[in-house]
């Protein structure tokens, strides 16, 4: 038994990423049963980070190795979005620096950030956003990025700008979405196009839209507007600002 418990660490710890969290579900699907986790923790070889959440002793593990876990072992479709997702894309002056830095995840309505992750010393500030911005939420505009030995999941420019104009102006300010689409000048029209067919949030469009225009982006040329439904009257987006005849919105004066 002894033998055979050992074969199942080795294995265990063969397959488990490294820096990564893992769990108990996730564990008992490779025959490691809770009795064998207490054994294994007693034993040194494994920490535990939470209720059902372990890490191998000896990991760095920080939130992204968490919310590999939350995305490839517990399979909710939880992402890296908005400023967070344009940060690790490369567009650095979203990369908030420091112990209240802030990591924005977004989720389809009912799926809920597990408590191990929320309690977690990750020394980082989360906004979670769980909604149905788009129809196509779990697939479109999201990729894969690679972290270390594992990946995760974010959005592609494309939809992080959407979600951006989503936050706003609760978790997010006009200038963070002014200076966001100021530097995506290689936007994928395809991809633009696709979103913005699919977007359930008439304020989203119109928006993107305007500052898209404003920013006198040339991929704005290929996109085909009459397919995308922009509903009908005003919207006020910021109060005391200016009236966009167009897109019939209230946007700051800038």
């Amino acid at each position: 038994m002894v033998r055979q418990n050992e074969k199942k660490l080795n294995r265990l710890l063969a397959e488990w990423p490294s820096d990564t969290v893992a769990v108990l579900p996730w564990l008992e699907k490779r025959g490691i049963y809770r009795q064998l986790v207490d054994s294994y923790f007693r034993n040194g070889w494994l920490k535990k980070l939470g209720r059902g959440a372990y890490i191998k002793t000896g990991d760095n593990v920080t939130w992204l190795g968490g919310l590999y876990a939350v995305q490839k072992e517990l399979n909710l479709s939880i992402h890296i979005a908005a400023q967070t997702a344009l940060a690790i894309k490369g567009y650095s002056h979203y990369l908030s620096l420091g112990e209240d830095r802030t990591v924005t995840l977004f989720g389809v309505p009912n799926e809920v950030l597990p408590s191990w992750f929320i309690k977690a010393p990750w020394q980082i500030n989360v906004v979670y956003a769980s909604t149905n911005l788009f129809r196509n939420n779990k697939t479109l505009g999201l990729t894969e990025s690679k972290d270390k030995s594992f990946n995760v999941t974010l959005s592609t420019p494309e939809r992080a700008v959407m979600e951006l104009l989503y936050l706003i102006p609760k978790h997010a300010h006009f200038e963070d979405a002014q200076l966001a689409m100021e530097s995506l000048t290689t936007l994928r029209p395809s991809v633009v196009q696709a979103l913005l067919e699919d977007c359930n949030s008439v304020k989203v469009k119109r928006f993107f839209m305007w500052l898209a225009e404003y920013n006198k982006h040339k991929w704005v040329d290929r996109l085909d507007l009459s397919n995308v439904n922009f509903g009908k009257g005003k919207r006020s987006i910021f109060k005391g600002g200016h009236f966009d005849k167009k897109y019939q919105i209230t946007v700051p004066e800038y």
